[in-house]
């Protein structure tokens, strides 16, 4: 696990010995994510620069290190993440004659590179990887994002000076670029919380999206492909649907997760795993324990507060399963004193607030080994959200009324105010009453409005703020996947749609965004094997009533009841939470109140300031819960204070 960075600067408007300073300086801020060694590779007569920063795992040694040289010479590489079947595809290198230095993954890459075919090698790889590589005979650079967008990668081509970096904080140290805030971005920001691939908050600076390859030559523009598509593999998975009993079905998966795991557990350096005690994460840490002669390393973290506290069920699965287990309570004032560290972290807007247990059980795991297995992707492959079920009965519900019947109830709905919904809701026992009524009832307005068949009651479930472009001045959001004419065609199963819709918005560009970042932020290296390429195809097979139709993620409870008694793990889903919204109105008023000053607002221009401190006076008054869209202009204020003051 790593970090690279590099300057391609194609016009040779800066000295070699320039382009190597940059980099150097770039790669420079990126130590966190290898602390252990540096390295710059330069081709002085291209005007090129590739550096990295190495956090060692697998070949301790200095046969490891990168950047790194093809023994043909011809390719150089500069490359963040694991490969999981590296020793097979060196078993096939080596009998064309080619010879290993050591048992470092980058040597398969870039010896398979030279006898296959950057492409070709890159679709034989099991793992996840941000990979630069440099052809120096034919002088192309190619930048590789793995298939789910686990491990980030960032680009730019301002007049010709190709920059890229594993974080955007490396492309700000290279001084020939002054970043400008894009406010499309920052609106689409304001809606999901986070800044979706392709899309970066600055103007001209791009997100690689995952399973892609950009290649760009001495001359013309960058060309970028998918060697993966998620698209493809749900066709075909939809198309050869498993004909199996839900045993057999849960034998094979036992299986498939077992190899991915197992896989995954090849390290140099000591290992573990975070445990939450739910599902993903238990299935994680049981197949580990199967396949391990010791205990394994488990670490929580818990909170005081009614209903965020999950560590007593993790320890109970600990427990059973033998690990050696790690858990520390953390208190408000330590969760809340991480708020500073956050934008530096972050390096754009991102308002999800399980940031902040994310970066907690980081530093805790940390203190104890260098790398960590975890659950993230169950939700999203095996249907474990809520928002599945809510959004199919809406589905079903108004996919049978007329669009203009729809667009009635959609006005009288949004007629009345959240906080007026909220005092209605009051005379719904409290039993049956949806928690944050108000909030809800204003979404049902919005879920009315939206095409049944397309991403719109997605986009409607999964918004911050409904119409962004009411907050942010100039902003208007860019088209993306959520946007597509032909996702019911793809995907005719709604929750399937959903689940689609999730893995190539919300898990790369939220979820693997915030394990990356936080993790790496403690030179923590975090793997996912939920999200082996074989098991995302897998699951694609599975016919919808076998992976969430009822929300309870029913193949993967079956494959952890093998190894944990159903009692330690049925009980309802908790999330990774803490309680922003009591902290908003309580110990964080004082930094919310500074932050969404009506004045500042107004004289920063950015965003207009009605709505935004209507919602903060409402939110204080315990009239309405609107934590979730306040979260995200509080990020983006922090944000701007520490990257554009």
């Amino acid at each position: 696990m790593c970090g690279l960075a590099g300057i391609w600067d194609r016009r040779r408007k800066n000295a070699p010995e320039a382009v190597s300073a940059m980099v150097e300086a770039m790669t420079e801020t990126l130590r966190h994510r290898g602390p252990d060694d540096g390295g710059i590779f330069a081709e002085a007569g291209d005007f090129f620069a590739l550096g990295h920063r190495r956090l060692s795992i697998v070949e301790l040694s200095t046969a490891g290190a990168q950047p790194m040289i093809s023994s043909c010479g011809r390719f150089a590489i500069s490359y963040n993440g694991e490969i999981y079947n590296a020793a097979e595809l060196r078993l096939e290198l080596e009998a064309t004659g080619r010879r290993f230095r050591g048992h470092c993954d980058t040597e398969v890459i870039v010896e398979g590179a030279s006898v296959w075919g950057v492409e070709a090698t890159i679709r034989r790889l099991i793992g996840m990887f941000a990979i630069a590589l440099w052809d120096r005979r034919e002088r192309v650079l190619y930048l590789v994002r793995d298939r789910l967008g686990i491990k980030p990668l960032y680009w730019s081509n301002f007049e010709d000076r190709v920059i890229f970096g594993s974080e955007l904080k490396a492309l700000r140290a290279e001084p020939g670029w002054t970043p400008t805030l894009d406010l499309d971005s920052l609106a689409v920001y304001l809606r999901l919380g986070y800044v979706p691939a392709p899309y970066t908050i600055y103007r001209g600076v791009h997100k690689l999206p995952p399973g892609n390859i950009f290649t760009i030559r001495q001359y013309g523009a960058p060309e970028i492909a998918p060697f993966w598509s998620l698209a493809d593999v749900a066709r075909s998975g939809q198309s050869a649907r498993l004909g199996v009993s839900e045993e057999e079905a849960i034998s094979r998966l036992d299986a498939l997760l077992r190899d991915a795991v197992g896989r995954r557990m090849v390290s140099d350096v000591p290992l573990g795993a975070f445990l939450s005690g739910g599902i993903d994460s238990s299935t994680v840490v049981a197949l580990m324990q199967a396949q391990s002669l010791r205990p394994v390393r488990t670490f929580s973290i818990g909170f005081r507060e009614p209903g965020f506290d999950e560590a007593p069920h993790a320890a109970q699965v600990a427990r059973h399963l033998g690990t050696d287990h790690t858990e520390l309570y953390i208190s408000s004032d330590h969760a809340v004193s991480l708020l500073p560290q956050l934008a530096g972290i972050y390096d754009e807007p991102f308002a999800d607030s399980s940031q902040i247990p994310t970066l907690l059980v980081s530093e805790l795991t940390r203190r104890h080994v260098t790398v960590a297995l975890s659950g993230d992707g169950g939700d999203e492959l095996f249907g474990g959200y809520s928002r599945y079920l809510h959004g199919r009965a809406l589905w079903r519900l108004i996919r049978r009324v007329p669009q203009p019947v729809r667009g009635l109830a959609a006005t009288g709905l949004r007629a009345i105010s959240p906080s007026a919904w909220s005092t209605l809701g009051a005379v719904i026992p409290e039993s049956i009453r949806p928690a944050r009524f108000g909030t809800k009832m204003r979404k049902l307005a919005e879920v009315l409005s939206a095409e049944p068949e397309t991403g719109a009651i997605y986009r409607q479930l999964m918004s911050h703020w409904a119409h962004p472009e009411d907050a942010v001045n100039g902003g208007i959001e860019p088209a993306g996947p959520l946007d597509s004419n032909y996702l019911a065609e793809l995907v005719p199963d709604f929750i399937e749609r959903m689940q689609y819709l999730d893995t190539v918005s919300y898990l790369p560009d939220d979820i693997l965004t915030k394990v990356d970042r936080a993790s790496m932020a403690v030179s923590l290296e975090a793997r996912v094997p939920l999200l082996d390429h074989r098991v995302v195809a897998f699951s694609w097979t599975l016919p919808s009533a076998m992976k969430g139709a009822d929300g309870r993620k029913r193949l993967l409870r079956g494959v952890l009841s093998r190894y944990v008694p159903r009692e330690l793990i049925e009980r309802p889903k908790m999330g990774f939470s803490v309680p922003i919204h009591d902290w908003l109105s309580g110990r964080l008023r004082p930094w919310g109140d500074l932050l969404l000053d009506e004045r500042r607002l107004r004289v920063e221009g950015i965003f207009r300031p009605e709505p935004i401190v209507k919602r903060w006076r409402e939110h204080l008054a315990g009239s309405h819960d609107w934590h979730d869209s306040l979260w995200a202009v509080l990020m983006f204020q922090a944000w701007k204070d520490r990257w554009m003051p």
